[in-house]
């Protein structure tokens, strides 16, 4: 399949064939979905915490004694069916990291670019540089592809005046061929590759020891 090169100014700059096998049929829907439940999840900073009968402040000493007074039987001011003790079972620190395998990766990585290439929602340009930062100049190269909605530019290598000139858009974000996973390639409405940065990830996609 091929996808339309474009240039910074809308215009057309060639074609380029996809060098991956789209997948047409259902296969890899369960990848996608365990790759995107694991990146989620590791986004979790896992801090939450209560503190236990041993761990709230108060004295351990029996309140009153054991019979005699009429009221309930109490050990510690500190108990948990009391105000301001300890707490049963609450949530701890923990890492909610799931793990899945390179391939699962790599095939939810493939499948999802697959249906964004399907639906002509990927988009290639020759390039992604800007002289300097300018927001303004970003609106326009957004207005001259005909981008309506959230979009994310994906470039080959890191470039400061041009991230510098996307952060200031709320519908805008930019990252790294080498970094772009299967939640960023469905989260936006549009995706925008260099030209090169399409190839790595293509490469990322045809390296079978590496990780997609």
């Amino acid at each position: 399949m091929n996808i339309k090169i474009k240039s910074a100014s809308g215009g057309e700059a060639g074609e380029y064939e996809v060098k991956f096998e789209l997948i047409e049929n259902g296969r890899g829907t369960q990848a996608v979905h365990d790759a995107v439940v694991a990146y989620t999840s590791a986004q979790r900073s896992g801090t939450a915490c209560t503190k236990t009968v041993a761990e709230v402040a108060g004295s351990g000493r029996k309140p009153w004694r054991q019979k005699g007074t009429g009221r309930a039987r109490a050990g510690q001011v500190r108990s948990p069916i009391w105000r301001g003790g300890g707490v049963v079972f609450g949530p701890r620190p923990r890492s909610f990291a799931k793990t899945i395998s390179k391939k699962t990766k790599r095939l939810a990585l493939r499948k999802a670019l697959s249906e964004r290439i399907k639906d002509s929602e990927v988009i290639l340009v020759d390039a992604l540089s800007f002289d300097k930062p300018s927001t303004k100049a970003c609106l326009v190269l957004c207005d001259s592809l005909g981008l309506t909605g959230t979009t994310l530019f994906v470039s080959e290598g890191i470039n400061d005046n041009f991230v510098l000139s996307a952060r200031n858009i709320p519908y805008v974000d930019v990252t790294l061929a080498a970094t772009l996973n299967t939640y960023d390639v469905l989260k936006y409405d549009h995706v925008v590759f260099t030209q090169a940065a399409f190839e790595a990830v293509e490469q990322r996609l045809a390296d079978k020891g590496g990780e997609a």
